[in-house]
């Protein structure tokens, strides 16, 4: 409606000035349509320059975090944007079974945290947009169509001391090394359960089945976290 007032008193100041007679009506008129002219053209420049009229208003979401990657790590990978690595776009989902990944935004708007939590892993996304006081804010300066205008999206995913956080590509060189090592890992395996086995045997020769199978187990998962931390650290460490 600003817009308009400001058009209306544009032409109202230009037909007073030119065509009516020398009076105190026509001087009157003038300061009047002149005010009205200088005012909105104020308010419009405010409205588009200051969000005149507009609050800030945030609000906060919270949706599930489930890894990215296999069933074996929890992952949030992450893309890297432009080639100093200060802006990067998560890979995440939200649900195991969710077929597409989701991602965050690759916007100068957008920031991304990560933080360690012992809670649920979660997104929690803060968004903050302009919005106009009042109704009559809006009536005046809607038609900008600038309600709701994005100031800041603000993602912080909480994720346990477990989870893994990778670019795309190291993603990509993990994967690989896993398939190259694939055999001689599963070698490596055998040989050291069998180890720690027999070193448990030595110690308590009277282990039953069940123990041994219970020793087994526990062994196996820690030579595949080892490992599996061994190929991290050198998919990290390359360039």
């Amino acid at each position: 409606m600003i817009l308009v007032l400001l058009v209306l008193s544009t032409l109202a100041l230009f037909l007073t000035f030119v065509y009516m007679r020398q009076s105190t009506m026509r001087l009157t008129l003038t300061a009047i349509f002149g005010i009205a002219l200088v005012a909105s053209l104020v308010l419009v420049v405010r409205n588009d320059s200051a969000h005149y009229g507009m609050e800030k208003v945030t609000t906060t979401k919270t949706t599930p975090l489930k890894s990215a990657g296999s069933d074996q790590m929890d992952l949030l990978l992450y893309q890297s944007v432009g080639t100093a690595d200060k802006n990067r776009v998560y890979i995440y989902k939200q649900t195991t079974d969710q077929k597409k990944v989701s991602h965050t935004a690759a916007s100068i708007k957008t920031t991304n945290q990560v933080k360690r939590t012992t809670g649920a892993t979660k997104l929690v996304t803060k968004t903050t947009r302009w919005t106009y006081k009042s109704q009559a804010a809006k009536f005046w300066f809607g038609i900008a169509d600038n309600d709701h205008e994005l100031v800041s999206h603000h993602n912080t995913f909480y994720i346990k001391k477990n989870w893994v956080v990778l670019s795309t590509t190291q993603a990509k060189k993990l994967s690989t090394l896993a398939k190259q090592q694939a055999k001689t890992l599963k070698s490596r395996a055998k040989v050291y359960v069998g180890n720690e086995v027999k070193a448990a045997m030595m110690k308590n020769p009277s282990l039953s089945k069940a123990q041994l199978a219970k020793l087994e187990k526990a062994a196996a998962a820690r030579f595949q976290a080892q490992a599996m931390q061994s190929m991290l650290q050198q998919v990290k460490t390359s360039k």
